[in-house]
């Protein structure tokens, strides 16, 4: 992590309060040690988070998302030798050597590629070798939905890759992303749980605000509430029902005659699926960690969405509230929010992601304002197309882009967040943290 760059001017103490807390975060979502916190094996029982499971067969591992390599780590030292066979597939430089069955395959992110389609179906091809008397461990992360790819006959990769990149852009929800994602797509929307005859187990940690397990990858083992009405409706929604491809274009037209088969619509007695990690989770550890570093400490939400520019403006006019008149909450302390912003690209951008751009947004709000200093960063290490985290501000960032002759207004507009957090040295680089619950903001007030 670029510590020593984040520390070397500004409101250093406070700036360090808030890169412990992050640390902390990051921590109390490791996927790791989730894993490792509900999953055991007594004799011929598998134990996850209480409920018991009897080995009667085989054991198969399939993990996707960013999460996937320290997830099935961690089942490998649980299970050992009780896996017959596995597949994890992760974001490229995320992988971690796994030493006995389980293959690691390394894909696109958020764009999938090749490597996303091969990994997807050798997923497919091992979910159905479960027969009944197995198990099929299924480990799902953030960035599940892009890393396992496999579009429906009549779509090419390249067609959804492009209908991908036009819902990034468009500044629609990240579940209103994974609706249309669902519907062209042979394993999301419980497509793959019904591929499989045997016991289902999925371990999932959570990158979507309020943690809806159908949205979370794309919901692979989740029966699904939407339909190929809401996928259209969403499309034309955000203007985008003539841009995409022809071919998903006519697949969901398909869907809406009723031509070809909708997404899981029902509980499946054989699948069991169990949130270990999340947004709301890791809020807490921070919280925690405040009160410890003896400092109030408020979870504002866990739920935050809207276009980061805007949001951070609302978020920056709550932290000048505590800071001039200590109202709704007095100083010192600790304002936390959690979830996921969203940045609207029109015409050509610069270099950024949401959360540098939320960060760059608080930037002008908490300008004079000694001893505040404020945290936004995506809890995978990686925010948008970028090598940051996200950005670190206080109340001499202003000043420092003003005198590097950089218009903050200017910037925001361009989306080109990455390169005026960069001259102020601002950005958070911490590289893979392994883990993705969402993104997080932590603000402190002294």
């Amino acid at each position: 992590m670029n510590r020593e760059d984040l520390l070397s001017q500004g409101d250093v103490r406070t700036k360090e309060i808030a890169l412990a807390m992050m640390e902390e975060a990051i921590k109390s979502a490791d996927p790791y040690e989730a894993v490792k916190r509900v999953l055991r094996i007594e004799g011929d029982k598998l134990i996850v988070n209480g409920k018991e499971f009897q080995i009667k067969g085989d054991i198969y591992v399939l993990a996707f998302g960013k999460a996937a390599c320290s997830m099935a780590k961690a089942v490998e030292e649980i299970l050992g030798d009780r896996i017959r066979e596995g597949i994890a597939v992760t974001k490229y430089g995320y992988s971690l050597p796994l030493i006995k069955k389980i293959r690691v395959i390394e894909a696109g992110h958020p764009i999938p590629d090749e490597n996303s389609v091969k990994g997807a179906k050798l997923g497919v091809e091992l979910a159905k070798k479960v027969k009944e008397n197995d198990i099929l461990l299924v480990l799902i992360s953030g960035g599940g939905s892009a890393l396992f790819t496999l579009p429906e006959d009549g779509i090419s990769l390249e067609d959804k890759i492009k209908t991908n990149e036009l819902l990034l852009k468009s500044g629609a929800k990240i579940y209103e992303i994974n609706t249309v994602r669902k519907h062209i797509s042979k394993v999301k929307g419980g497509k793959l749980a019904k591929l499989v005859k045997g016991t289902l187990i999925s371990l999932i940690v959570s990158d979507v605000v309020g943690d809806p397990l159908e949205a979370i990858a794309s919901g692979p083992t989740v029966k699904d509430p939407t339909t190929f009405r809401d996928a259209y409706r969403i499309l034309k929604l955000y203007n985008l029902w003539d841009k995409i491809p022809e071919s998903v274009r006519r697949y969901i037209e398909l869907g809406l005659e009723g031509k070809v088969e909708e997404t899981l619509k029902e509980d499946l007695p054989n699948v069991h699926n169990f949130l270990i990690a999340s947004n709301a989770l890791a809020c807490e550890a921070v919280e925690r960690k405040a009160k410890e570093l003896g400092l109030n400490a408020y979870i504002l939400t866990t739920t935050l969405e809207g276009e980061a520019r805007e949001v951070g403006i609302a978020l920056g006019s709550i932290i000048e509230e505590v800071y001039h008149r200590n109202r709704p909450f007095k100083r010192p302390c600790v304002l936390i929010a959690g979830g996921e912003t969203t940045v609207t690209i029109q015409g050509e951008a610069g270099l950024g992601g949401p959360n540098q751009e939320l960060a760059l947004s608080i930037a002008r709000k908490i300008a004079g304002l000694r001893g505040v200093a404020v945290l936004v960063i995506d809890t995978d290490g990686t925010d948008g197309p970028t090598d940051a985290a996200g950005g670190l501000v206080d109340s001499y960032t202003l000043e420092v882009l003003k005198k590097e002759n950089i218009d903050v207004e200017e910037y925001l507009k361009r989306h080109n967040a990455y390169e005026a957090l960069k001259r102020a040295k601002a950005l958070v680089i911490t590289g893979p943290t392994r883990t993705n619950v969402n993104s997080m903001m932590i603000a402190v007030i002294l």
